[in-house]
């Protein structure tokens, strides 16, 4: 069940929902274990050349980035709210130990329950204004944030 603080607001969110055949422990393990992460958190043929996971509420949630030319994205932010395999809140707009971020975007929340047959997944990009969500939604947050889960799953199915 969703937060009421987390309902989306359509004019200003993303929202990616499906339910997929992987068990809720398994997906939670994939997104907090960078070992995990690694493998699937980018669309390929994009890469994540490094990522650090301190997770608990202000630690750091900082990765970067590769593409298939070699270039590199860095991305700082650090997690608001930690609930095991229920929830996992993330922002951009604040970097670890809640220090302000010189260039805040969006904040994620993942949100888990287990259903029958696996897990009910639902990513929320929750953006300060209309124009940043409108520049996510150009940048391919549908596509790529779909491939991700795909390719989550297809790891979790292959490798834990």
């Amino acid at each position: 069940m969703t937060s009421p603080l987390l309902a989306p607001d359509p004019e200003r969110d993303l929202v990616l929902e499906r339910d997929i055949d992987v068990p809720v422990a398994l997906v939670w393990k994939a997104w907090t274990t960078p070992a995990h992460l690694k493998h699937w958190f980018v669309p390929k043929p994009w890469s994540l050349a490094s990522c650090e996971i301190d997770l608990r509420p202000g630690g750091a949630f900082n990765s970067v980035m590769r593409s298939p030319e070699g270039e590199e994205f860095p991305n700082f932010g650090c997690f608001l709210d930690v609930v095991p395999q229920e929830q996992l809140i993330f922002t951009d707009a604040l970097l670890a130990g809640f220090r302000p971020s010189p260039k805040p975007f969006f904040t994620g929340a993942l949100l888990l329950s287990p259903t029958n047959t696996g897990t009910h997944y639902k990513a929320l990009a929750i953006h300060g204004n209309p124009e940043s969500r409108k520049q996510h939604e150009e940048m391919g947050f549908q596509e790529g944030w779909g491939t991700m889960v795909d390719q989550l799953v297809a790891y979790i199915k292959a490798e834990m």
